[in-house]
């Protein structure tokens, strides 16, 4: 009977045989296990032909060339298909009611310095006279 722990990148392995002196003494296997390739975290461990990082789920093919596997990169796209990057600026297209305001945000506002998020509204903005907001990257075009 064998039991197998793994404990990040290392791994033993002990075995139980009767008359085997050895028995009880744990047998140490240094393996080399590459790191998470999305968050380089070195705590990863084989399950069924592949690799899994304990601390972001990712999983990966040992065998694939570091260069094949890509970086989840957000990228939004404006109205018209351009690229958004963060600080840039964009034109509001359209006329966009805001909860709480009595006027919306006019086609033609031109707002600065942009953050890209994750989400629903994609573009976080300061606009002059609305504050803070979230803004739907269809909405916009790239100035």
């Amino acid at each position: 009977m064998s039991r197998v722990y793994i404990f990040a990148a290392k791994t033993t392995i002990l075995t139980a045989q009767p008359g085997n002196s050895l028995a009880d003494k744990p047998v140490s296997i240094m393996s080399e296990i590459p790191p998470c390739p999305k968050c380089h975290s070195e705590y990863a461990y084989p399950s069924d032909g592949l690799l899994i990082c304990s601390e972001c789920f990712h999983e990966w093919n040992p065998d694939e060339t570091p260069a094949l596997v890509e970086e989840d990169v957000l990228q939004v796209l404006d109205s018209n298909g351009n690229v958004l990057q963060n600080g840039d600026s964009v034109i509001v297209i359209k006329d966009l009611p805001v909860k709480g305001m009595p006027k919306p945000v006019k086609a033609g506002t031109k707002v600065k310095n942009i953050r890209l998020t994750d989400g629903d509204h994609n573009i976080d903005c300061k606009i002059e006279g609305f504050g803070a907001m979230g803004l739907k990257s269809e909405f916009v075009r790239k100035a």
